[in-house]
């Protein structure tokens, strides 16, 4: 036999009995881990100390092994353990907490705190030892030590933000917000990429308070280092998640300029503020790429129609504005028109224009006009063009040409079916037949509008049903009842006078009628729109206080909260009155939208 093939059968023989050995050792380790999670420590002690002598800087093997001995109470054997283990690794500075840990379950405080102090003294300039040892602090609990080790870590390697992400995290764990928000931004300043994962812990953990921390050490740190963007930009996304959006804007123009941008931050930052309903700000954004960017940018065109229409919400959402103010907009309207002209890309505009014109300036001539041509334009979006049937139709009745708003609603609601503007339709021409006093064909298309996928018709189509079976499902005497739908349809033909002739009428021809607070209800809406909020809170008052198991007692606290709220600026008082609704009257409808609004009103975050 040759000495090749001798040679190849030493080292086969070799490897042979070195793969018995390492099969022989991940059986006993497997075996010692059994031992050791059923609490037989003593024989996980002996399999444990014996794969230590087999592998001495095995720090898996002694841990456990020492954790066993603890277990077990041996503390003499577990010190002596760690004593020799430093003594042949004086570098590995964690088997001073090894022994800190030890001391400490004894009861020897003084001696533990003497090894921890000594494990940080002992630290090298090595960024994984540093991270270990740091570790083994998280690990007891220990933070305050924790956090020494990479403070001096930082230190030894000279580098005073290396460890920032890991401090905040410890500086969390405490609870000392101020030092967490310092240690972050440092972490930002050298990883860009951490702004998103930042901005997720801060959405998920601040309240008011961490967020005034937050805009503090930023607005610092922008006047320490203004070219750093990353800092700007979380400032922004801060004042966004506050509401803020004046402030967002403000600094958000100032990164647009800076980096010659084409308006895109603005015109998002205006569309959030506009959905929001602070329409300063967005108004304010809108006209910043109109007057600043002007024709050149994309955004152009739909900032202006933006603009119009958050200064159409200004004084159409809120109840403070003058017929001066409505002309005003109503200008800007015609103006934008005659300039773009009547295509399908201004049909939304117009839609709005005609809108203000019929519903606001009474010009409902006017208006039906504008939605006759634009209805008819080339190349229309036709879900706008239904909308703009839909509306028409309104105006049709509100003159008094119910077959034209009929024959309308029933074209949008065959083109659209189970469409929510087909809803919309077969909800309007349900109504029709309500104000006409068609009772039951309108119950019965309310009741099948109640599974509407649009929360708003099903609660609308809720409450007539509800009303119409209240009214006519005891006595079947519908003349009442008759009488109070043909108000409605006066009020909603901005007939008021006669209006409030006919409710004055059921009241003294039908005194015991089940309809008095309605009439309350329907002429406090009337107050409303007449801008008189003293006599629409009376009257809502009056249905709350003389009717409160009626079903127009929730929607009356709802109104008269909202009155105080956006109208009268009494948040305290629509405070009061939301809290009440959604207490006494949880079954509601409206008691999730009280109870959002309550929270809103009191501070809390709401997450949309």
């Amino acid at each position: 036999m040759n000495k090749y093939v001798i040679l190849k059968m030493r080292y086969f023989i070799i490897f042979f009995f070195l793969l018995v050995s390492l099969g022989l050792q991940a059986q006993e380790v497997k075996l010692a881990q059994q031992y050791y999670s059923t609490g037989e420590y003593e024989k996980a002690a002996t399999l444990y100390q014996k794969l230590l002598s087999q592998n001495e800087n095995n720090e898996y093997y002694f841990n456990k092994y020492i954790e066993c001995l603890m277990a077990l109470q041996d503390f003499e054997s577990g010190e002596k353990a760690i004593r020799k283990q430093i003594k042949k690794f004086p570098k590995e500075v964690s088997y001073y907490v090894s022994l800190g840990k030890l001391l400490e379950r004894q009861n020897r405080k003084e001696e533990a705190e003497a090894q921890y102090t000594k494990a940080v003294e002992e630290l090298p300039a090595d960024q994984g030892s540093i991270i270990k040892l740091a570790n083994a602090f998280v690990t007891l609990a220990n933070y305050d030590k924790a956090i020494e080790t990479y403070e001096k870590g930082s230190k030894l390697l000279n580098n005073k933000s290396i460890f920032s992400y890991s401090l905040a995290d410890l500086y969390f764990r405490k609870g000392d917000t101020a030092k967490m928000i310092q240690y972050y931004l440092y972490a930002l300043s050298l990883d860009t990429n951490l702004k998103v994962s930042l901005q997720t812990f801060f959405q998920n953990s601040f309240t008011d308070k961490e967020y005034d921390e937050l805009q503090a050490q930023l607005l610092e740190k922008i006047q320490e280092n203004p070219d750093n963007l990353d800092y700007v930009e979380m400032l922004v996304w801060q004042y966004m998640q506050r509401k803020n959006y004046a402030s967002a804007l403000r600094y958000t123009k100032s990164i647009d300029k800076r980096l010659q941008g084409n308006g895109s931050k603005i015109y998002q930052l205006g569309s959030t503020a506009l959905l929001q309903k602070d329409y300063d700000a967005a108004i304010d954004a809108f006209t910043y790429i109109i007057t600043e960017k002007g024709k050149i940018s994309p955004y152009y065109i739909e900032a202006k129609k933006e603009q119009l229409k958050a200064r159409r919400l200004k004084i159409t959402d809120t109840y403070n504005y003058t017929q001066e103010d409505l002309k005003q907009i109503e200008a800007d309207y015609e103006n934008f028109i005659e300039t773009s002209g009547k295509n399908f890309q201004t049909s939304q505009i117009m839609l709005e224009w005609a809108t203000m014109e019929g519903l606001y300036l009474n010009n409902l001539p006017k208006a039906i006009s504008i939605l006759n041509e634009m209805i008819n334009l080339q190349g229309i979006n036709r879900n706008i063009q239904a909308e703009a049937k839909l509306q028409l139709g309104d105006f049709y009745l509100m003159t008094g040409e119910v077959w034209e708003a009929t024959l309308l609603y029933s074209q949008v609601d065959k083109d659209f079916g189970e469409d929510v503007l087909g809803h919309e339709a077969r909800f309007r021409n349900a109504k029709l037949s309500y104000y006409n006093g068609d009772f039951d064909w309108a119950q019965a298309q309310f009741d099948v509008l109640k599974a509407s996928t649009s929360k708003l018709i099903s609660n609308d189509a809720i409450d007539l049903s509800v009303f119409i079976l209240d009214n006519v499902g005891l006595d079947s005497i519908t003349k009442p009842l008759a009488m109070y739908a043909q108000a409605e349809l006066l009020v909603f033909q901005n007939k008021i006078d006669e209006a409030f002739s006919k409710l004055d009428s059921i009241s003294t021809n039908y005194p015991e009628h089940g309809l008095l607070d309605d009439i309350a209800y329907l002429k406090a809406k009337i107050y409303t729109k007449r801008k008189d909020y003293t006599k629409a809170i009376e009257m809502y008052s009056y249905v709350v206080e003389k009717f409160p198991e009626d079903i127009r007692a929730d929607n009356a606290l709802f109104e008269m909260a909202d009155l105080y709220e956006n109208a009268l600026n009494d948040k305290e008082k629509a405070k009061e009155l939301y809290e009440k609704l959604f207490m006494n009257y949880s079954n509601s409808i409206l008691a999730t939208d009280a109870r959002k609004r309550f929270r809103q009103l009191r501070g809390d975050k709401i997450f949309q």
